[in-house]
């Protein structure tokens, strides 16, 4: 009996209670400048029997899940009682069984399709897995994937069609940015014009469209036309999520190596915040659910629903810009380190002085140091 199954490196926030059965090895593109997942790494596809395989292995083990549950008394509920027993049991239980189980225990209806561009398999081959993955789990009720646009731009419109008529649910696409001079730096491979090609081709479909945007992939030199243009970009697709990501560089990344060169300078915090701000003002006409859902982000309460929610996401924004500037850096402080969620939380004593003994020591040594200790911090999390 197989009780292992095979999983790629990363899936997006939202789909931390999902399963994840791995489609793809990798990105067929890989030469994103601001991207460190897959580089070193070949993509390839898996095979269709491969993944049946995997899927029957999760199968065997969400039975012998519901089994320990059964054995406990409740008659095959997964709680967090069984949970914990399969985490507190690593001798009996691997990777593979605590997957399984936190995806039972959130409801098991949500599966997530890795790695990264799963539409460059043939949709033949593709529409044969999610109906195999409906059959076998029939309770499951979405199930989504990377793609890139470039990779959708190829695909003939009912080939889209037949993927969601077999149960695909939503695209995750990184769109990045909509400005072209910045896509060609951060070697995208892929044009605003093509981006919103994509996108519309997706929504006529009927699937589910989720765009990806990075604040502060512009910098200090490209931040205003980044953020314009890539709302320009977004009001001709309007998705039905627009997600935002904060850049974090790390020394695996092609980008720190211009950073080091000084061919591209950082944005600070608060300039990304204007970022944003501007982003979120050029957003027009459009019904897109804005998405903060990224633990990098400073101010993860910016989110809703446009247009209606536009001028709440901005004026929260105006609220932090004008905190005094030591408020801001505690707040930033505060939320690297994970006790802030949101601006009221500089509101509760305890927590502020907790941040700010802790920003007192460090301002002890060097103001400097503040910010090596924050971009330490944010470093965990990439």
């Amino acid at each position: 009996m197989k009780y292992t199954f095979e999983q790629g490196p990363i899936r997006p926030p939202n789909e931390a209670y999902s399963l994840l059965i791995r489609v793809t090895r990798n990105c067929p593109w890989n030469r994103c400048a601001f991207c460190r997942t897959y580089k070193g790494e070949r993509f390839s596809l898996r095979s269709v029997g491969e993944v049946k395989e995997d899927i029957r292995a999760v199968k065997e083990i969400s039975q012998e899940v519901k089994a320990i549950s059964w054995n406990v008394g409740l008659a095959g509920e997964i709680n967090a009682s069984v949970v914990q027993t399969i985490f507190d049991r690593p001798d009996l239980y691997n990777e593979a069984f605590r997957r399984v189980a936190l995806w039972l225990y959130g409801g098991g209806n949500n599966v997530f399709l890795q790695d990264g561009d799963n539409l460059r398999m043939g949709t033949d081959d593709l529409t044969e897995i999610i109906t195999f993955l409906k059959e076998t789990f029939p309770d499951v009720q979405r199930i989504t994937t990377y793609a890139r646009s470039k990779t959708v731009h190829t695909i003939e419109l009912q080939k889209l069609k037949a993927l969601q008529e077999a149960g695909l649910s939503r695209v995750h696409i990184g769109l990045e940015s909509g400005y072209d001079r910045l896509l060609a730096f951060m070697k995208k491979g892929v044009t605003a014009r093509l981006h919103i090609e994509a996108g519309n081709k997706i929504k006529a479909s009927g699937l589910e469209l989720s765009e990806y945007v990075i604040l502060g992939l512009g910098g200090k030199g490209m931040w205003k036309p980044h953020a314009i243009e890539t709302a320009k970009v977004l009001n001709q697709i309007d998705p039905h999520f627009i997600r935002v990501r904060t850049l974090k560089v790390s020394q695996d990344m092609p980008l720190y190596g211009k950073v080091e060169a000084h061919e591209f300078v950082l944005s600070s915090d608060d300039e990304m915040v204007r970022e944003e701000r501007l982003l979120i003002d050029e957003l027009q006409g459009i019904k897109s659910y804005f998405a903060s859902d990224h633990i990098l982000n400073l101010l993860e309460e910016v989110e809703g629903q446009l247009p209606g929610d536009k001028p709440k996401m901005k004026g929260i924004i105006d609220r932090y810009l004008t905190l005094p500037e030591e408020q801001r850096l505690n707040y930033r402080l505060g939320r690297r380190t994970g006790l802030y969620r949101k601006l009221d939380d500089l509101n509760n004593p305890m927590l502020f002085q907790r941040v700010q003994d802790h920003l007192e020591r460090i301002q002890a040594t060097s103001q400097q140091k503040v910010e090596e200790a924050i971009a330490d911090l944010m470093e965990r999390y990439i």
